[in-house]
């Protein structure tokens, strides 16, 4: 089984030179029949293409381990959008682990301050935008448009992790009501309209509803002003300022005389004052309420592996990072509520007595798959650092472990167990290693076989034998390093940055050590002991 075309979204009803997705499957269809050869040929071109290993024609000239982040974002200085944030034009995507990358490293003291400002810029601008909804919580798919306004509106639930693992840490150096409300709103979305009743995440919601791109999302002037004058009547002597506020116009932002919500950001000194930020949590509130009178998308219901993992380890990340304690209570709560039903959902043991990762819930068998095992290590890791269960860091090495020996083959991983290479119809591929939309699982293993190998011997092995394919990810990230930013949080560091704390387990009683996680980088390893005595000490990889 071959492709033979390749795309991303097609609309029910073509627009723009756009077809819809009939009148493209008519006319797959007709080429089939009367080109096939041609279609054959391209068939081969396409899966040649997939299959080639990633290379690097021209080599990026640096000093050292890998460039600093001040280095990076100097280079990018002349892509920097100064006037909306972001980099480039539209479309816009949120590159959540390249922010999360410039984040970590501003809160090491290593981003000078004209970057840091513009990072900054570029997550208030996000948040403000109608990418973010602001009315139930959560992130849109991508904007449409420079200034963050129009989004595509589907919601995944990839994107919710990758927001909430950014603001965590922004909220650090950061602390905005925008970035605050936008923690709790996005933890209440998940728990109000992505937590099946089994207790696993559903992945996406649909754009449409009724038939129509963006409707449940969006509002009539008139809409607006109705949801805030029968909401609270106080609010009511502030429909003006709300309107003016949200950008709110007759003719709207959108099609069909609507207005996609956003907050304008010419105004932000008006509604960043704490009278200011109560009318627009209010006025918030008075659209949800008016919205759930409206026939939502559709929910995709199934489960995915690895999507649930990436939602555990964001929650673990708010536990960790979030000062606000009603933030991290809430994080912590729906965390308790959905971490043994995701493992109940997802590991799974198979005729021959092993433990294996379910990849979805549509599925009752399915071959072993790359990202669903990184993603579950990572998950493993975190929930290690954060409740000392020894369990955790035992799952942890073996799957990392699995990893290497099962995906791993000829210098390249791949996305299914190479023990199943031939039990699909189709070919088994090397994993993807950009994340311009959807964070690197590659990238990400790597992040931790460099952390943890200042605990685990052979991780260093491992790491020793994929010299070259770290050699040429170095390159490829350094050359467009917003479709890279997992892999520059994996390369970034060198070695001796990397720092091993070896603590006594009975520590985690003390609530006091628990507040002091928050102090603690991404780039430490924490290790529990049971010694009676309350011995704890610092390692690098030197030692």
């Amino acid at each position: 089984m071959q492709p033979f075309f390749i795309g991303t979204y097609f609309p029910a009803l073509g627009a723009e030179g756009t077809p819809s997705f009939l009148e493209l499957l008519t006319h797959i269809v007709n080429e089939y029949k009367n080109e096939n050869e041609k279609i054959q040929a391209t068939a081969q071109q396409i899966t040649d293409t997939i299959k080639a290993p990633p290379r690097v024609e021209h080599k990026v000239k640096f000093e050292g381990h890998y460039p600093s982040a001040p280095s990076i974002l100097n280079a990018m200085k002349e892509y920097q959008d100064n006037d909306h944030g972001g980099y480039g034009v539209e479309p816009k995507f949120p590159h959540f682990s390249f922010l999360e990358w410039a984040i970590e490293h501003m809160l090491e003291g290593m981003v000078p301050e004209e970057f840091g400002n513009h990072i900054i810029k570029s997550i208030d601008h996000l948040l403000m935008g109608g990418v973010s909804d602001h009315a139930r919580g959560g992130v849109h798919r991508y904007a449409n448009d420079q200034k963050w306004t129009i989004p595509q509106f589907e919601k995944m639930l990839y994107d919710q992790a990758g927001l909430l693992k950014l603001l965590a840490k922004a909220s650090l150096l950061y602390p905005s009501p925008l970035v605050f409300d936008s923690l709790i709103q996005t933890i209440d979305y998940l728990h109000n309209e992505m937590l099946s009743e089994k207790g696993y995440f559903f992945s996406a919601q649909d754009s449409d509803s009724e038939g129509i791109e963006g409707l449940y999302f969006t509002f009539t002037k008139d809409e607006v002003i109705d949801a805030i004058v029968s909401f609270e009547e106080s609010l009511a002597d502030e429909t003006d300022k709300i309107l003016k506020w949200f950008g709110i116009t007759e003719e709207g932002n959108f099609e069909r005389q609507l207005n996609v919500i956003r907050l304008d950001p010419g105004f932000q000194k008006e509604y960043f004052t704490p009278e200011g930020w109560n009318i627009v949590r209010k006025a918030r509130q008075a659209l949800m309420e008016t919205r759930k009178m409206r026939i939502p998308p559709v929910t995709d219901n199934k489960g995915v592996a690895s999507w649930n993992f990436m939602t555990l380890t964001a929650l673990l990340d708010v536990i960790q990072y979030s000062k606000i304690e009603s933030i991290r209570n809430s994080a912590h709560a729906l965390f308790q509520e959905s971490y043994q039903a995701v493992f109940d959902t997802f590991i799974k043991i198979d005729e021959n007595g092993k433990t294996r990762i379910k990849t979805t819930t549509t599925r009752d068998k399915h071959v072993p798959l790359f990202e669903d095992y990184v993603f579950f290590s990572e998950y493993c890791f975190r929930a290690y650092e954060l409740f000392a269960d020894q369990n955790y860091l035992i799952n942890a090495e073996q799957s990392m472990s699995f990893l290497y020996k099962e995906f791993y083959k000829e210098n390249v991983f791949h996305t299914r167990a190479t023990s199943h290479s031939d039990s699909e119809e189709y070919d088994n591929i090397h994993t993807t290693i950009f994340d311009h939309s959807y964070k690197s699982a590659f990238a990400t293993y790597i992040s931790l076989l460099r952390k943890w190998s200042i605990h685990f011997p052979e991780f260093k092995e491992h790491l020793e034998s994929m010299k070259s394919s770290m050699e040429n990810l170095t390159h490829l990230s350094l050359q467009n390093p917003l479709s890279f930013g997992e892999t520059m949080r994996a390369l970034t560091y060198p070695d001796l940055a990397y720092r091993k704390i070896e603590i006594p387990r009975s520590w985690k009683k003390n609530p006091h050590f628990n507040k002091f996680h928050v102090n603690f980088s991404n780039r430490f390893a924490l290790i529990y002991h049971d010694q009676e005595n309350e011995k704890w000490q610092i390692c690098t990889q030197a030692e």
